[in-house]
């Protein structure tokens, strides 16, 4: 039926492209009145977009929905799911119509807002505004990267565009202007964002509180802007699309003007649609307008078959498989490389190489701040990983995360592994996380530990996704010194430990913290914060078994002759005083342990039985010393132990004046260890 309609004259064509968009908006509204919870208006709003862009443009296989030459396609104002979730079910993907009928509920693969790994076709999960905005600007420099970095003459195995669509909310958020600037800068010219200029938010017409000139901002940003676009007329939206790609050297904003909640005559173009279901009334009203005859739920053949996107993906794959054949008589390192790159899997030797430079440290020791000795294991391994994606936020002296073969991207040259964020924390993070999702690479990325605070929601979005992004953080407490309370942190490295799935590293010394950059690296379930200080740290002596067990997360550093009476439980810079205070009370005569705990979360991870060798339930004296908040502890030294912490913010001196006035001295931890003995 479909390929008859070329015959037709363009009125005809465009009706029947209505009637496809108009099972985007039937479905949206039925799955948002059966929830009685959702978001209808966007999904209305945009159908038509859609439509052409994902039946006309968009490169994917839904039998394949891994392919690693697809299009990506980013809902960034993630409310409006229905619309990704009903481009899914009729394109062919795996996702029934059964899965449709149970949006939002329990377990289905159509939660409130999309998921990544709930549904096949998800790229990101998106929801907290502007950042799919950003993950899709870090999916963009992947590609152009990994093209750079693989591409050979007449061989272009990586050639692929990503799509983002966004709302005023994506715009009004900061972290639009940290990631957009970034990728004018960076040229980012197989970047192409869909704005729906609706002029409608939760609260309601937007020009009261958003008034910006968005075409002249983006245009700043050293974007291609195509203005004024009708968001319902499907040959303008193919025309700015065919525009956008010919722009190869900037990415594209295409500004839609749209009415949100299109086709319901009664609530279009207010606010009344956007985050609440039409009701029943309404939904038999925009029935009518729209001449969607059908139940709800209810799909004709003709329309399934016209969207049917399974045919022409498995014909785009194919030929691509032809020149991923081509390109591996060609270059069969480079496509050997690729493919390892891209299932995330490091190279074969890397997990002996890297024991054996932790081995050669430890047999070496070096007294450095374990930021010099991050940018040592990134020397140390980075040799072996091309894949390495790395980056800071104005701070690489400072972060040290330069490395001796780091070379920058630019708009220019992006076969680099390096980049430059500027001062755009949070932006780098859901970046990174775009990069990550993307595939090919492992970014890591960093600032001062303090300066994750404006970060937070994407360090959080990296867990909830199961990313391997990673955070690298330095200046990790007080120690910070005379830059005083703004810059010192407390509270964050207890915000990073509870967040799920995080797993959290405050080495010691040079030898923890290459153990905590090769379990970062090595771990594909998700992501890692290295945290690192700017002072320097003394190196620890450790027998062969105790080497071995750093990389549990938490073991005996120095143990008692006997039975020990004490434990003492520190982290990071703490560690040496803990040792110090351990010797002192041993000379007195005292029974004490120390146990360093570079990651309690890899700790908690052993066996009840390691676990127990370390913390004996029956040793309940226990002082946990750590320049961070002291409540955490809690869960280790139990109600009855005591804590060397912080329990308010910093002070503005020198380092060492600090520790002495928060009390992080030897003294204290000795006088602190007593009274707890003797009560």
């Amino acid at each position: 039926m479909w390929a008859a309609i070329r015959g037709l004259n363009m009125t005809a064509i465009q009706k029947d492209r209505k009637h496809l968009a108009n099972a985007i908006r039937a479905l949206s509204m039925d799955a948002v009145q059966q929830a009685n919870s959702g978001h209808p208006g966007a999904p209305m709003g945009m159908a038509d977009i859609a439509e052409v862009l994902w039946r006309d443009f968009l490169k994917h296989n839904p039998n394949n929905p891994n392919w690693s030459n697809r299009d990506r396609f980013v809902l960034s104002n993630g409310h409006g799911s229905m619309l990704i979730y009903s481009l899914l079910h009729l394109s062919g993907y795996d996702l029934p119509l059964e899965e449709l009928k149970n949006f939002r509920q329990l377990h289905s693969k159509t939660p409130g807002h999309p998921e990544y790994g709930y549904a096949p076709g998800i790229e990101t999960t998106t929801g907290p505004l502007g950042q799919g905005l950003a993950n899709a600007v870090g999916m963009a420099l992947a590609e152009k990267t990994l093209a750079a970095q693989f591409n050979r003459p007449e061989h272009n195995i990586v050639d692929h565009n990503t799509y983002v669509f966004l709302g005023d909310g994506c715009l009004m958020e900061g972290i639009s202007h940290e990631a957009c600037s970034l990728a004018g800068t960076l040229g980012l010219g197989k970047l192409i964002a869909f704005y729906d200029d609706n002029g409608i938010s939760i609260d309601g017409e937007v020009e009261g509180w958003f008034t910006d000139d968005t075409a002249k901002r983006f245009e700043s940003y050293g974007w291609q802007v195509i203005s004024a676009v009708d968001g319902h007329d499907a040959a303008a939206i193919r025309k700015a699309i065919e525009t956008a790609q010919g722009e190869t050297n900037k990415p594209t904003l295409i500004i839609c003007k749209t009415i949100i909640g299109f086709g319901a005559p009664n609530k279009q173009g207010s606010e009344s649609c956007h985050g609440a279901p039409l009701g029943v009334d309404e939904i038999a009203a925009a029935r009518t307008q729209l001449g969607w005859e059908y139940p709800a739920f209810t799909i004709p053949d003709d329309v399934y078959e016209g969207w049917d996107a399974r045919p022409a993906g498995d014909k785009r794959e194919q030929q691509w498989q032809q020149q991923w054949q081509a390109y591996e008589q060609a270059h069969p390192e480079l496509a050997a490389e690729y493919n390892r790159r891209i299932n995330g899997d490091l190279p074969a030797d890397f997990g002996t190489h890297a024991q054996n430079y932790i081995d050669q440290l430890q047999d070496k020791p070096a007294d450095i701040a374990s930021r010099k000795a991050s940018q040592n294991a990134l020397n140390a391994y980075g040799p072996k990983l091309p894949e390495l994606l790395g980056g800071s936020a104005d701070l690489a002296g400072s972060n040290l995360t330069l490395w001796d073969n780091a070379k920058a991207i630019t708009a220019d040259d992006a076969a680099g592994n390096y980049v430059y964020y500027g001062v755009r924390e949070f932006g780098m993070s859901a970046i990174m996380n775009g990069v990550a999702l993307h595939g090919g690479f492992v970014p890591y990325g960093a600032t001062f530990l303090m300066f994750m605070e404006y970060a937070r929601n994407a360090v959080r979005m990296a867990a909830l996704m199961k990313q391997r992004s990673i955070f690298v953080y330095t200046h990790d407490s007080i120690g910070l010194g005379e830059d005083g309370p703004t810059h010192q942190p407390v509270e964050q490295l207890s915000s990073l430990r509870l967040t799920p799935n995080m797993s959290t590293w405050r080495p010691c010394d040079q030898v923890e913290s290459a153990v905590a950059w090769k379990a970062a690296l090595e771990r594909k379930d998700g992501p890692t914060a290295l945290i690192f200080s700017r002072q320097g740290l003394p190196q620890q002596q450790r027998t062969p078994e105790q080497l071995r067990n750093v990389a549990r997360g938490g073991y005996i550093l120095r143990d008692s002759e006997g039975t020990p009476e004490l434990i003492l439980i520190a982290t990071g810079s703490e560690v040496n005083l803990a040792m110090q205070a351990a010797q002192q009370l041993s000379e007195q005569g005292k029974q004490v342990r120390v146990v360093s705990m570079p990651a309690t979360d890899v700790f908690d991870a052993q066996s009840a039985d390691y676990r127990e060798q370390v913390l004996p339930a029956a040793v309940t004296k226990r002082v946990a010393v750590e320049a961070a908040m002291a409540d955490y502890w809690y869960k280790y030294v139990g109600l009855n132990g005591r804590i060397v912490g912080m329990t308010t913010f910093g002070e503005s001196a020198p380092a060492g004046d600090l520790f002495k006035h928060f009390g992080f001295t030897t003294d204290n931890v000795v006088k602190v260890a007593q009274e707890l003995l003797s009560a």
